[in-house]
């Protein structure tokens, strides 16, 4: 039996000291409702909370622990890494080790800068392209969400898909007016646009596996065409990879796609399950960062020797082990077991998958590539399945426009573990939904 007392009891304690109760929006429960769940513990592909209830997880920390929770060897590696003391402020093995697997790895990197979060990440990638260019403005695509700085909280997804808030309280007017907001999967908008507006842009920032509004797969011929108009007008092309980079494989989407950025931005997997970022591109651009060019970036946590630690042994094991190959038989095995549930249900539900990534699309017809074609009433059928889910020990992302993970600690009898409580929860929610 689910219990949740330990937790709410938490939470109205977290209520009185942090803003809604939490640290990050979408962890607050608003979009399903309910308490958020307070973990005190987790391992493999199984989270326990603070009143003794186990999990089936599949959301992974967002993505970043695609080995599963508490990987033996990367605990160890955090161990020795930390005993050797927490933080340096100056260079390390490990930090050279992870870089240069960065760049062995990734098509057209050359070199890498590592930051603490995706967010430092594609802030300073963008900040590189305006000083390559000497261009101010910038193009992002609606629903696709790169971290929390100013100019690029527009039309963004992730937490303010969920709270259906298309920009944030305090970025200035001035700071929006430089971005631009183009659609998704619109080739000849694109193309459009960039032809009157292509010489004023100092980049186009996009996912090229749009996953925080929904998994809206792109086709490769959207993203190829923006690869040649973006070259065309000399613009730097930014592909945000801090969920698909090194989740979809090696190369991440820009190898899975056979399309290769300007600059691209990494976090979630290269960090371990510890807060790791970084970008990457081809040295002619780089060389433009301090303390060999005038773009000024740093961080005193940067190449943190314990982060860089996590991430070196999960590359690691990834690589060791076939880890991308068996994320793939895996996410094929979900898809078996979850589309003969997903048909028999009378509510509309499909499966959305690439690689280890996944989403329940709520909704009928061609599984949408834009914001503008995810049906309004998804996020209420979600949220009885969330519920649903839930009371089943199966734990989800608390909002409708957020994608599942799979790791290598999942089974193949978690995977009809989720199957059955499923189906049982589709049966119930289409009385009610």
């Amino acid at each position: 039996m689910i219990r949740l007392e330990g937790s709410a009891a938490l939470f109205q304690r977290a209520l009185e000291v942090l803003p809604g109760g939490v640290s990050s929006p979408v962890r607050a429960f608003r979009a399903v409702g309910g308490t958020p769940r307070f973990v005190r513990r987790a391992s493999g592909a199984l989270l326990e909370d603070e009143d003794g209830c186990e999990w089936l997880d599949f959301v992974g920390s967002w993505g970043p622990l695609i080995l599963g929770h508490a990987h033996p060897e990367v605990v160890a590696a955090i161990h020795r890494a930390a005993a050797a003391g927490t933080s340096y402020g100056a260079p390390c093995r490990a930090e050279l080790e992870l870089a240069e697997l960065v760049v062995e790895a990734y098509a057209g990197i050359e070199q890498v800068r590592f930051v603490s979060s995706g967010t430092e990440a594609t802030m300073s990638a963008i900040r590189l392209a305006r000083a390559a260019t000497g261009r101010d403005e910038i193009v992002k695509f609606a629903g696709c969400y790169h971290g929390h700085t100013d100019s690029l909280l527009v039309a963004a997804g992730s937490g303010l898909a969920t709270f259906g808030t298309p920009s944030s309280a305090g970025v200035p007017v001035a700071q929006a007016a430089l971005t631009h907001v183009l659609p998704l999967d619109d080739e000849a908008l694109l193309r459009e646009f960039l032809g009157r507006r292509g010489p004023r842009l100092a980049a186009v920032i996009i996912e090229p596996v749009p996953a925080n509004h929904g998994l809206l797969l792109q086709r490769r011929s959207f993203l190829q065409t923006l690869r040649n108009e973006t070259a065309r007008f000399g613009i730097v092309l930014i592909f945000d990879e801090v969920i698909s980079g090194f989740r979809l494989g090696a190369g991440g989407a820009a190898e899975r796609f056979g399309v290769a950025p300007d600059l691209a931005t990494f976090g979630k997997v290269i960090g371990g399950g510890l807060p790791v970022g970084a970008f990457g591109g081809h040295r002619e651009l780089m060389k433009l960062l301090a303390p060999e060019g005038p773009v000024y970036q740093a961080g005193t946590l940067s190449g943190n020797p314990v982060a860089m630690a996590a991430g070196l042994k999960t590359l690691e094991i990834l690589r060791l082990e076939a880890g991308w190959e068996r994320l793939e038989r895996l996410g094929e095995a979900l898809q078996r077991r979850l589309d003969p549930v997903l048909k028999r249900a009378t509510l509309p539900a499909q499966l959305v998958r690439l690689g280890s990534i996944f989403w329940l699309c709520l909704q009928e017809g061609e599984p949408p590539r834009s914001t503008e074609r995810i049906d309004p009433a998804a996020p209420e059928r979600y949220r009885h399945v969330f519920h649903g889910l839930s009371s089943r020990g199966v734990a989800l992302a608390p909002s409708a426009y957020e994608v599942g993970f799979l790791s290598l600690a999942h089974q193949e009898a978690d995977l009809e573990r989720f199957a059955a409580a499923l189906e049982a929860v589709l049966t119930e929610a289409a009385t009610v939904v």
